[in-house]
């Protein structure tokens, strides 16, 4: 699976943006999909998870309730949408696929997309 990620750019606090993952490969529906996020000097961690069925859903607690996780395996992409954006949002958020249920690791996911840069300014 490859993973694109994309819809990263700069927004005042207060703003939305919404990212996306395209992925390649008839597989994609299979698989489990998350966003992480890593700022500078920070390890990377949890944003959100969604089944392969889109069944199930999982959000750090930092975002809950701003940032909404979905898919359509139709388009074979995943979604972010981000609302309500503050300045701690600011980092590189990758998107991951994996196959052993929505995890809040890095280490659970076997597929990764590049990354894109979202930036906050307060």
């Amino acid at each position: 699976v490859q993973l694109q990620a994309s819809g990263g750019g700069l927004v005042q606090a207060g703003g939305s943006l919404r990212l996306s993952c395209a992925a390649s490969g008839r597989t994609f529906r299979n698989y489990d999909m998350g966003w992480f996020r890593q700022a500078p000097g920070k390890e990377r961690e949890f944003v959100a998870g969604i089944s392969w069925s889109g069944g199930t859903t999982d959000y750090a607690d930092s975002v809950k309730g701003r940032f909404t996780i979905s898919r359509d395996n139709a388009k074979v992409t995943v979604y972010l949408q981000m609302n309500s954006l503050k300045p701690e949002d600011t980092a590189v958020y990758y998107c991951a696929s994996g196959s052993d249920g929505v995890r809040t690791t890095p280490e659970r996911y076997d597929y990764w997309g590049q990354g894109t840069l979202v930036t906050v300014s307060s």
